[in-house]
């Protein structure tokens, strides 16, 4: 399956000289299209400063993005920006509490120009009914609705922008187990009816089992490793995975049994 993002080696610094901090350290790697790629690691290992690239929130200060085989320039064209999209950890703070929520997904609408102005509307009930919520929740205010409900509001603006890729920074770390749950299964079943791509930011590794097909890690601005998610889970070949693996919370013996063993192996 092509590539539908590249990154060639791939760097961010921040400052000069001996306040300089190289936040992300010559990364490379792709996604193919359809895939869903997880970027996991511990605070400060890079995650947010290689999504912030990605979306051309600020440019790599070396290497090269490429999507769709085109290099990506630093200032991104409307629909640039349209293609990638972000759902944000908090969507209470990601939507404008003086917008009802279908004038927040209507927006992206406006902004690129999508559809005729008098069907934007109806874009916006079929986006919110995408993701499971009633049309009429549209004129709902973001503080009116549940956890849950808020971060299908995000899905739903990503979605109506008809964007190809979809960020999704900590997407669930805010929601209980059961949302949670709720909240994953949805994406998954958009990424195959729809054939999204997404790149899937998390320090929880415990949800990236259910929802990823490949897993990058990265520790202090560089990328560890990179392999499908099983091979991941039950044969990772560096120590620091390993140690991230044996920290996640278990609910079987088996589980135990692994998480104790990859703990001891990543201790030597």
């Amino acid at each position: 399956m092509s590539a539908i993002l590249s990154l060639k080696n791939v760097s961010k610094t921040f400052g000069h000289g001996d306040q300089a901090v190289r936040a992300v350290r010559d990364v490379s790697f792709e996604v193919a299209r359809g895939e869903c790629l997880a970027v996991v690691g511990e605070s400060g290992s890079g995650k947010t400063t290689l999504a912030n690239m990605i979306l051309g929130v600020f440019a790599q200060s070396a290497g090269e993005i490429l999507f769709d085989g085109a290099p990506l320039p630093a200032r991104r064209t409307l629909q640039q920006r349209r293609a990638i999209q972000l759902v944000q950890q908090n969507p209470l703070s990601s939507l404008n509490p003086k917008r009802s929520v279908g004038a927040s997904v209507r927006l992206g609408l406006d902004v690129y120009g999508i559809g005729a102005k008098r069907d934007r509307w109806s874009l916006v009930e079929a986006a919110l009914v995408e993701v499971g919520l009633d049309a009429h929740m549209r004129t709902r205010a973001p503080a009116a609705l549940s956890g849950g409900q808020r971060q299908r509001i995000a899905i739903a603006r990503a979605l109506a922008c008809q964007s190809q890729l979809v960020v999704l920074d900590e997407p669930t770390s805010a929601l209980d187990v059961l949302v949670q749950a709720r909240v994953l299964r949805l994406l998954n079943d958009l990424r195959r009816d729809k054939g999204l791509t997404y790149i899937f930011i998390t320090h929880d590794l415990s949800v990236v089992r259910n929802v990823a097909d490949r897993v990058a890690v990265f520790r202090a601005g560089q990328l560890v490793e990179c392999a499908p998610t099983r091979e991941i889970f039950e044969a990772p070949r560096q120590a620091y995975t390993r140690q991230l693996i044996g920290a996640i919370p278990v609910v079987s013996d088996d589980e135990l049994k692994l998480r104790n063993a990859l703990a001891a192996e990543g201790a030597k």
